[in-house]
């Protein structure tokens, strides 16, 4: 099944957004769920903080889910970056991912949903579409401190090996599309 760019979707505005954490508090939208995430993740992202603290201790292949209020949720993970060739293709309609690195380095591929072939539908249950695999798309290289956003028209491919192999630390904050929502 193909997905049409937008199809069963909220108008959210946006494509994918990368850099560090001011640069993508200057460009997302204001919405009081962006805010709760974003604060989050500056916590996460300081040294000694409870946030961090907790992120460095994650035993590695676990993800904690932490509640921040207002249906905006983090997934606190500890893991061995894959294979790039091992990669899936992902999107979520619900939900936007703000993925962001506490320690080491991933690749992070993404394309428009419109683009690809659905192969197995999780929406139901999880919020989770998988695709068929192609070429083409950007890849985003991400290290320690980088934050990278993906709106639901944004199919991505986290969670891939720089090079070798490498533990990465890293929160995905879940922000409702419903919190973000654009009033015309």
């Amino acid at each position: 099944m193909r997905l049409q760019a937008g199809a069963g979707r909220r108008d959210v505005g946006g494509m994918a957004l990368f850099g560090s954490l001011s640069t993508v508090r200057a460009q997302l939208a204001p919405a009081p769920a962006f805010d709760l995430a974003l604060d989050y993740v500056a916590r996460a992202l300081t040294p000694g903080s409870a946030e961090a603290v907790r992120i460095a201790t994650v035993p590695v292949g676990e993800t904690l889910r932490i509640e921040l209020g207002d249906g905006v949720f983090a997934l606190e993970q500890a893991y061995e970056a894959k294979a790039p060739e091992t990669g899936k293709w992902e999107a979520h309609e619900r939900h936007i991912d703000v993925q962001v690195i506490v320690a080491g380095r991933e690749l992070m591929q993404l394309i428009d949903v419109g683009a690809l072939t659905m192969t197995e539908d999780m929406r139901a249950k999880r919020d989770l579409m998988f695709f068929a695999s192609c070429d083409g798309g950007s890849i985003l290289r991400a290290r320690a401190g980088d934050v990278a956003v993906f709106f639901p028209v944004d199919a991505h491919q986290p969670s891939l090996a720089d090079g070798a192999p490498s533990l990465v630390r890293k929160t995905v904050v879940k922000v409702p599309v419903s919190g973000v929502v654009r009033r015309s």
